[in-house]
């Protein structure tokens, strides 16, 4: 018998064939015909996803990265310079008014 290559399954696949074994509508056996997928792959999926439901409602979450503001000023201070030094040469070629 011809073995099949191995897949990996998508995050997003996996929730989705456990959310269904959740939901008890259709036995293992068909829902692993449904999806291509080993009965008892699903049923770890299964397990995996009740294991780990609580924490999505856990309350620490997790704080954005610090913001580095010395380089967004240096950033904008460069931006702006570049903007000064455009406008000098858009007014000079005539392409831009000089009043604004």
């Amino acid at each position: 018998m011809k073995r099949r290559p191995r897949r990996n399954h998508s995050p997003a696949f996996k929730s989705k064939v456990a959310l269904a074994a959740i939901k008890g509508e259709q036995t293992v056996a068909e829902l692993a015909q449904r999806f291509d997928v080993h009965p008892n792959q699903i049923t770890q999926w299964k397990t995996l996803l009740l294991e780990r439901a609580a924490r999505v409602f856990e309350g620490g979450e997790t704080a954005p990265p610090p913001v580095d503001v010395k380089q967004l000023h240096a950033k904008i201070g460069e931006l702006t310079l570049e903007n000064d030094f455009l406008e000098g040469a858009l007014t000079k070629a005539g392409v831009l008014s000089a009043r604004r």
